[in-house]
């Protein structure tokens, strides 16, 4: 799988480490950066490249690192067709890609150990999308959304 990667400092290291385990799992990796250590950088610049990579590869996921994955997560999903999951525990990264169809998995650095955050990205890399009505109906309510500003015709919610 081709795997599009970014951090700003706060992940600069376990980044670095991911890559290289990520390649030797069989998968291709893009790494936007950072390329080098600076405390202060900013992360919306490698965050948006990743979501941008992907968008345009639809066959490929991202992974951004910050040091909560917060910040991180609400830059990728500034990206058009970008579904951003913070993802903290085993069921919220299963769940992002079965549910949400999630196509880049936001995780915090400074929130988990190393090998909990490369077991975490490994669920997600693998997990499928289960492809149910119900989950697809809700992820193009989110598209329409997106593009739209506003729930139009028969996508419209039902009001209560």
């Amino acid at each position: 799988m081709r795997v599009h990667i970014g951090t700003d400092h706060a992940g600069f290291e376990l980044k670095n480490r991911l890559v290289a385990v990520l390649q030797k799992k069989g998968h291709e990796v893009t790494d936007h950066g950072a390329h080098q250590y600076d405390a202060l950088d900013d992360y919306p610049p490698f965050c948006t490249a990743v979501g941008e990579a992907v968008v345009a590869d639809p066959s490929s996921l991202g992974v951004v690192i910050g040091g909560s994955g917060n910040g991180e997560q609400i830059a990728a999903n500034k990206v058009a067709g970008v579904r951003a999951a913070l993802v903290w525990n085993e069921d919220t990264a299963r769940l992002a890609r079965q549910h949400n169809d999630a196509n880049v998995i936001s995780v915090g650095a400074r929130q988990h150990s190393e090998e909990e955050l490369e077991a975490l990205i490994d669920l997600f890399l693998a997990e499928p999308f289960t492809g149910e009505e119900r989950h697809q109906r809700r992820i193009d309510l989110v598209g329409l959304y997106e593009r739209t500003g506003g729930y139009t015709g028969s996508a419209a919610p039902a009001t209560e």
